[in-house]
């Protein structure tokens, strides 16, 4: 047994060992722009002071608000963000399968929203280290204690991961201090007997252990009952160690390993992210940060300037405290000039301080891209709706290359593993009840976001643009409205704008309902004109005379 928990330990300590001077550069980073995370290379005790080695706040504001920025557009509060939609969009208009999405994300926002499932602290935790180290590691476990989802967020320095040929992290290592008190609730039969002695004394004592994820078929493990899984039934194999006592407390074989690691910019060769936005900010921020303390310096020296006396004319020390006095020697001239004065100074590098340390903010700003995810503001009056679409398009350019990866990455992984759980522990009820359309269909997560409703909105535009163009080749020739599918384009425009809208099936009932009953009304029309056609020429043959009616 000891010799199986050194080597599964051997193979995380050689990632943790890979990435020192990685933990190294994320240090730097976090003093600059996340000191309460500055703690890769050093342990702090409760109550040191977080930033204490900075001169001024405006790297760690801009991190800040870029953070708060991504959580508001990508999970934005009050509105439903997620969705799923059938790659066939033909699947997806039909009710039945709407509904049963609907009701689907329902219960799966609900979930998530339960104070129980700590789904916002997690998320806000993994959005600040996302930002400023370009990734954050985030696990979703069903909670069996309080019969929930359990999210929480994890510590870069604790975690070290590997990836295989086809570039997906299969091979996970997290370092954990258990308490003894908690080790003994949740794997009573597997805890070593020196945890179950300590926590008399000290229930609060951490135990050092590791979490490891390794794909299933690189690990030598025989199930309970003997029997051998079936082909594909497991994916990988969850481990916990207890490295004090070199014991294994559990080993699990799962689907789906429950770790979320969105990644911002990778680069070839390397498993581990980086954000662009520090990346570029660090030399500005640190820059900055002279700046900030030269100044302050200048400033010092400005209101409290450095003094000259003369030797031997002043009669005690010199106080500058106010209502302070100076003694000086009364056989002084003071025609030789003051005995006391301050040094005469430059002033003028003060403003261009000033002006330099601006310029630096605003290219950390930059850099967090915090001049481009700002939507663009519509003046309907004054604005035709090509400039509103130009405009449009260039807020779309700037903020995709933020927004993309993020919903690629960390968006759609965590609604994939939240929706996977809640789906195999029968939140979702039976499995007979999904419609049979969707049976063995591909599905995609869609999300609701500004950048989104931006390009949702391009649609409504371009129909707008398009109606004007045809009105105007209508009036040239009538013939060209068979050119173009008016009802199509609409109904794409309408989803665009977020109007709601009914099936398109019951929208072709209704419409052949409205085409039914107007033909039946021209129907009646004619029959009642074709009546009343009649009745006057009855009152007419009766009007004649004999010999008239005759003739006639």
């Amino acid at each position: 047994m000891k010799l199986r928990v050194r080597d599964i330990c051997e193979i995380g300590d050689r990632l943790f060992s890979q990435r020192l001077s990685l933990s190294g550069f994320w240090q730097e980073v976090a003093e600059n722009f996340y000191p309460e995370r500055a703690d890769f290379t050093v342990r702090r005790a409760l109550g040191t002071e977080f930033a204490s080695g900075i001169m001024t706040g405006a790297p760690v504001l801009t991190r800040r608000e870029l953070a708060d920025q991504i959580a508001a557009m990508i999970r934005p509060r009050g509105k439903k963000w997620f969705g799923l939609a059938p790659q066939d969009e033909a699947i997806g208009e039909k009710q039945a399968v709407k509904d049963w999405i609907d009701q689907k994300c329902t219960v799966m926002s609900r979930a998530m929203d339960d104070p129980d499932a700590r789904f916002k602290r997690a998320a806000k935790e993994t959005d600040n280290d996302y930002v400023t180290f370009g990734q954050g590691v985030m696990t979703i476990e069903l909670d069996e204690v309080n019969n929930s989802l359990l999210y929480r967020n994890w510590h870069l320095r604790d975690v070290a991961w590997s990836e295989n040929d086809r570039l997906v992290i299969d091979t996970i290592h997290r370092n954990w201090k258990i308490q003894c008190r908690d080790m003994i609730k949740r794997y009573p039969k597997s805890v070593d007997q020196k945890v179950i002695t300590a926590c008399k004394t000290e229930p609060f004592k951490e135990i050092d252990c590791r979490h490891v994820i390794i794909p299933y078929d690189e690990y030598d493990y025989t199930p309970p009952n003997g029997k051998k899984p079936r082909e594909g039934q497991w994916k990988y194999m969850s481990i916990l160690v207890d490295r004090e006592n070199e014991k294994i407390l559990s080993e699990t074989p799962i689907k789906d390993h429950p770790y979320i690691i969105p990644r911002w910019q990778t680069v070839s060769g390397s498993q581990y992210g980086h954000s662009p936005a520090t990346v570029i900010a660090l030399p500005d921020a640190r820059l900055l940060q002279r700046i900030t303390f030269t100044l302050i310096e200048a400033g010092e020296k400005a209101t409290n300037p450095p003094m000259l006396a003369v030797q031997e004319a002043l009669r005690s020390d010199i106080s500058l405290l106010a209502g302070g006095v100076t003694w000086v020697d009364a056989a002084y001239d003071e025609r030789l000039g003051e005995v006391l004065r301050p040094i005469s100074q430059d002033k003028s590098g003060l403003n261009f301080g000033a002006d330099l340390a601006g310029r630096h903010e605003e290219m950390i700003r930059a850099a967090f891209y915090l001049n481009k995810i700002m939507l663009p503001a519509y003046d309907g009056a004054a604005m035709t709706a090509t400039e509103v679409r130009t405009r449009t398009e260039e807020y779309i350019r700037s903020a995709l290359p933020l927004f993309e990866p993020i919903e690629a990455e960390y968006s759609g992984q965590l609604c994939e593993k939240t929706f996977n759980i809640l789906m195999d522990n029968g939140a979702f009820g039976p499995a007979q009840n999904v419609p049979d359309e969707l049976r063995g269909a591909d599905l995609k997560w869609v999300f609701k976001s500004p950048l989104t409703d931006a390009v949702d909105r391009e649609d409504a535009l371009s129909f707008q643009e398009t109606a004007q163009l045809l009105s105007m080749a209508v009036q040239i020739d009538p013939s060209l409205k068979a050119d173009y599918d008016v009802r199509k384009h609409f109904r794409k425009a309408m989803k665009g704008l977020g109007a709601p809208m009914i099936d398109e099936e019951q929208a072709d009932e209704a419409i052949a309902q409205a085409q039914q009953m107007a033909q039946l009304q021209q129907t009646a029309g004619m029959v009642g004109q074709g009546a009343g056609v009649a009745e006057q020429v009855g009152k007419a043959i009766q009007s004649l005379t004999p010999q008239q009616a005759e003739a006639a």
